[in-house]
């Protein structure tokens, strides 16, 4: 955690640098230098607000613009913390989240928030090939890193083929085991579409990331080996620890 120091240089003040900035550079030295880790977490507000003599909206300013460039991330309700290293999240044809996270050396993990059975909109009905107002089974689901949340999916399986789901869903967590429970061993994704916008209060509070911090949001199609439509998913990444590569 950051401290007062008394070695801290004075800000500058009349000298037409604005005080937040100044304060953003310090931190900024202070974690370029390596004194502070990935993911550790930084003084509160208050404590700043001491160290360098300003108000907390001074203080605020300066950790929006820290967060802004990819430097901290903010959550809601337990402070500020040193951004770690962005997952390399990769978009091909067999994307499989365990898969990719322990290839960099991350432990993955997933927790499903809710199952439910919906009846299909257009969107939805036209993704996986079934008629309108059709059941199918909605899984929310919170893929982790290292502990920490990098994607909130929501996997729309079709009814009856994955009936079995829930029930593996409970055992494992896992989609993959979950589809090859319904005997889908094996599927491929047929194409992605990826967009970004402002997380919803929910998607951030789950994420542990700022509201005002961007998600890039991807909505996918898996299908099996013969081509018919398993999954169709769509994820919201937090962009300040996932990165989107494509692959061919």
């Amino acid at each position: 955690m950051v401290e007062v120091s008394m070695t801290d240089a004075p800000l500058a003040r009349g000298q037409g640098i604005a005080l937040w900035r100044q304060i953003a550079a310090t931190i900024e030295g202070e974690i370029s230098r390596g004194g502070k880790a990935g993911g550790e977490r930084l003084s509160t507000e208050a404590v700043l607000t001491k160290r360098f003599g300003v108000n907390r909206h001074t203080v605020r300013r300066a950790l929006e613009d820290l967060e802004a460039r990819g430097l901290i991330r903010v959550e809601q309700g337990r402070g500020a913390f040193v951004a770690e290293d962005v997952v390399d999240y990769r978009l091909g044809a067999r994307t499989r989240f365990s898969e990719l996270v322990r290839g960099q050396n991350r432990e993955p993990a997933g927790r499903i928030l809710r199952i439910s059975e919906i009846q299909a909109e257009t969107q939805l009905a036209e993704a996986l090939g079934i008629r309108r107002g059709r059941l199918v089974l909605r899984v929310d689901r919170l893929g982790l890193a290292d502990g920490r949340p990098v994607v909130l999916g929501a996997h729309y399986l079709p009814l009856p083929r994955c009936a079995a789901a829930p029930e593996a869903l409970e055992r494992s967590g896992s989609i993959t085991a979950a589809l090859e429970a319904c005997g889908i061993p094996d599927y491929r994704r047929r194409a992605s579409r990826i967009t970004a916008r402002l997380p919803t209060p929910e998607e951030a509070e789950l994420l542990q990331q700022s509201r005002s911090r961007p998600v890039l949001v991807a909505e996918s199609l898996n299908v099996d080996p013969a081509g018919q439509p398993v999954d169709w998913t769509q994820s919201v990444y937090a962009a300040g620890r996932v990165q989107l590569v494509v692959e061919p």
